[in-house]
């Protein structure tokens, strides 16, 4: 089984989505199914319908998150450091067009949220980066043409 990248920041908030889905969504749409059934003829009954399609997606993402939870692996980004740009790190980066500063922390794919500045280590501009040092440029192809880069800082904090 492949083991999947995060940071510990990133496995918490997966486990606490889990707790809540286990121990509040998953008895209320219980409870949702059981109050619908009680009106009657369930072939016409949108809101018996309606709980049984919530209890499957319920299902669906319990399911997804125990096999994400059991294949992770945590990197403890405040153990790192260096001037290399690697999984965890935190990059400003210079764009060569505009100078315009960007800072991205690289994260997992399942803790990425590009407008909080977490960018998945999957990503184009992550991968682009994976290695690079400070003073380096990195050339990305966007939907919009190709952009340049160039690394001003990495940190390593978590």
């Amino acid at each position: 089984m492949e083991k999947i990248p995060m940071t510990p920041g990133g496995l918490t908030s997966l486990e606490d989505e889990l707790r809540v889905l286990k121990s509040v969504e998953r008895p209320a749409v219980i409870r949702a199914i059981a109050e619908a059934r009680e009106h009657g003829d369930l072939s016409e009954n949108a809101e018996y319908h309606a709980a049984r399609e919530r209890q499957s997606f319920i299902e669906g993402r319990i399911t997804e998150l125990e096999d994400i939870i059991s294949r992770a692996q945590v990197i403890d980004v405040s153990q790192l450091s260096g001037d290399t740009v690697r999984f965890g790190a935190t990059v400003t980066l210079a764009d060569e067009d505009s100078d315009d500063e960007s800072v991205y922390q690289i994260v997992g794919a399942h803790e990425a949220d590009i407008r909080s500045g977490r960018l998945s280590v999957h990503s184009p501009l992550a991968r682009a980066l994976i290695g690079k040092h400070i003073g380096d440029s990195v050339e990305v192809s966007t939907p919009g043409g190709s952009k340049s880069y160039e690394i001003v800082d990495v940190r390593f904090s978590s």
